[in-house]
């Protein structure tokens, strides 16, 4: 995993809205954010892979993220 593509992911969550993050479940979630990063670069088999667990290994991160954006804009 480059450190771009990791920005890049990064960036997508925090330009998604905050209530797609939230209502997913975490397959759909870790999928929805694949297939984001996927329209901006073109993944192999092991870059999906690796991304695939390093989403789902960040899921509490992400949702607390955009609870708080969610908090925040109340």
């Amino acid at each position: 995993m480059s450190p771009t593509t990791l920005r890049q992911l990064w960036s997508i969550v925090e330009a998604s809205q905050s209530q797609t993050l939230l209502n997913l479940d975490d397959n759909s979630l870790v999928q929805w954010l694949l297939k984001q990063l996927k329209t901006q670069r073109s993944l192999d088999h092991d870059e999906t892979t690796a991304f695939h667990h390093y989403i789902h290994s960040r899921l509490p991160l992400i949702r607390d993220l955009a609870s708080s954006r969610t908090m925040i804009h109340s």
